[in-house]
């Protein structure tokens, strides 16, 4: 029911170049298949089990699980996203599965960090009916601190497929004391604005801490704790500001 339009199969890539902080995916940043020991808990006693994730699959195994949920998808307006991780980190296997869909009759979405080469967009570009397209800072500084990466090709890449007309959903992490501070919004917006019409729905994403137990399990630091969770009340604020300015907005997505 999220990452796009109507009801939709979402395929997720493993491997991501960006280290952001609060990630919920965090089992699709390393690349690869990874072994995992998952502690099952009954009657007071502890199983650990071993646990594989990732698998390496070729596109015709990946569309005979996309095309089992054909009817869900047609009857609701719906498609196929990709995301991950990032997809286009595996731009020619993405390729292949967009001209697939394609050939499907399918609607297609590709959820981006947008930090990939322009070549690589371009490759994809004609094949992907809507951007889920990640903003998370403005200012470059706080940018890489928080995410290990600059924004400025995630911008530059931003601006041109709004150039090219593509339709596009940006979704933003709403982080506290991080990046829901006056002066952040207001350059997002100005920055938004300046790309319409191309921008056709803006998601506020709640930071939320239901991830922790997977960077335990991964046997990574969770960078998060002590930050708090977004208020209902200060969610519709930024949805107000965001609509005020002409934005189609919803909280979640």
């Amino acid at each position: 029911m999220h990452d796009g339009p109507g009801i939709r199969t979402t395929v997720f890539f493993k491997g991501c170049p960006l280290q952001c902080w609060w990630c919920h995916n965090p089992e699709g940043i390393r690349k690869d298949e990874e072994e995992v020991v998952s502690v099952h808990k009954m009657e007071g006693r502890d199983f650990p089990v071993k646990e594989t994730v990732g698998r390496w699959m070729d596109t015709e195994e990946v569309m005979n699980e996309i095309v089992r949920e054909r009817v869900f998808m047609e009857e609701s307006g719906g498609g196929v996203t990709f995301s991950g991780g990032e997809p286009l980190g595996q731009v020619d296997f993405l390729e292949d599965l967009l001209l697939a869909c394609k050939r499907e009759g399918f609607h297609t979405a590709v959820d981006t960090t947008g930090y990939t080469s322009r070549k690589n967009l371009m490759k994809i570009m004609a094949l992907t009916d809507i951007f889920l397209y990640d903003v998370k800072h403005m200012d470059d500084r706080r940018h890489l601190a928080y995410t290990g990466v600059s924004n400025g090709r995630i911008l530059e890449n931003l601006t041109f497929l709004a150039s090219q007309n593509k339709k596009i959903m940006i979704r933003l992490p709403v982080l506290p004391a991080m990046n829901d501070d006056d002066e952040n919004i207001g350059r997002t917006l100005h920055f938004l604005k300046s790309l319409t019409p191309a921008i056709v729905e803006v998601d506020l994403l709640p930071y939320h801490a239901m991830a922790t137990h997977k960077y335990e399990k991964f046997g990574m630091d969770y960078k998060m704790s002590g930050i708090p969770e977004p208020g209902a009340d200060d969610l519709e604020r930024m949805k107000k500001k965001f609509e005020r300015a002409g934005f189609q907005v919803k909280i979640g997505g």
